[in-house]
């Protein structure tokens, strides 16, 4: 499948350093130095396989990574202070290491925080919980993967800065942990250690977490975004944070998008992209370098990135600027 693949000279040195080939979910949230950790640690590890099982998916972290096999076994590697590996201690790991959980399906990594969507449609979390981003009641720090309260039928996960979200198989969506601009999309603004319903979304397809704010592609092709909000990646006009979802303006039959740190991207059905948000280095590729700014530096409505038409790639990629 043909694929828009902003790192694609880092997939093809992974393939040629360890002889194998990894397939990566490309809406997946990944920057450079999370690559380059992700490499280093299948390097380390002596390549993408354990016991014959390819990896199928990397799910990074701020400064921790996860990888899924085949067989629904999970591994990490990087940074451990919270217990965000899940392997019962908070040792740093340069090398794989696996946690002791089987029959996942997907993975999802926040800062310092882990979840696991399993094949029965449950969730576990493990990590940094000091806003209640693990969903299992308490605020304490666990480096045991937990179960997530009251969660069943997921289909998806996503994960941001300090907050969780889970989409079930009705469309609707589950969230929690920190919600101090919105992120929770509950209408209010306090953080909560169980999952609670996102108010007014229904129909959704495909989930989202930025640092701080969240997307929801329906159905209907409709993008609804909330969360954080200055630099505009909400694309509703305003730069106001909202702790419910608002329609992002003017975009229709979208195909997939994906929540960078400040800013967001949509495909449509078209073939077109539009980006909105923070565009300090030029990541929303609609403007031009201006000695040492793009112009213009953020905006708050989608624009069609230049120069890119039919696309036909069904996954996006964006990429999170970490703290």
């Amino acid at each position: 499948m043909n694929s828009i693949r902003p790192a694609n000279k880092i997939f093809i040195k992974v393939e040629m350093l360890t002889r194998k080939k990894v397939t990566m979910p490309w809406n997946r949230i990944m920057s450079a130095g999370q690559w380059m950790l992700a490499v280093c640690c299948l390097i380390a590890s002596d390549g993408l396989a354990a016991g014959g099982e390819k990896v199928t998916a990397i799910a990074p972290g701020e400064d921790h990574v996860l990888f899924l096999q085949t067989n629904g076994n999970v591994w990490g590697c990087g940074a451990n202070t919270d217990g965000e590996l899940g392997i019962g201690t908070t040792l740093d790991s340069m090398e794989r290491v696996q946690v002791d959980i089987a029959d996942v399906a997907a993975l999802a990594a926040g800062d310092s925080h882990s979840l696991a969507l399993y094949r029965d449609q449950t969730v576990s979390a493990w990590g940094k919980n000091t806003y209640g981003q693990l969903g299992n009641g308490p605020d304490t720090s666990t480096c045991w993967p937990v179960p997530v309260s009251g969660l069943t039928e997921v289909t998806a996960l996503a994960a941001g800065y300090g907050y969780s979200l889970a989409l079930r198989s009705d469309g609707t969506v589950r969230a929690w942990g920190y919600n101090g601009s919105g992120e929770l999309g509950n209408g209010s603004i306090f953080s909560t250690n169980i999952p609670v319903v996102i108010t007014n979304l229904s129909g959704v397809a495909a989930i989202s977490a930025g640092i701080y704010h969240s997307l929801a592609l329906r159905n209907d092709g409709t993008l609804w975004a909330w969360g954080w909000n200055y630099y505009g990646p909400l694309g509703n006009g305003t730069n106001a944070f909202t702790n419910r979802p608002v329609q992002v303006i003017g975009l229709t039959e979208v195909r997939t998008m994906a929540a960078g740190g400040y800013h967001s991207l949509a495909l449509k059905q078209d073939g077109t992209i539009w980006a909105w948000g923070d565009n300090s280095y030029g990541q929303l590729g609609i403007g031009r370098y201006e000695g040492s700014s793009y112009s213009p530096a953020a905006t708050n409505v989608p624009m069609q990135v230049n120069g890119l038409m039919d696309i036909i790639a069904q996954p996006l990629v964006s990429i999170i600027r970490w703290y």
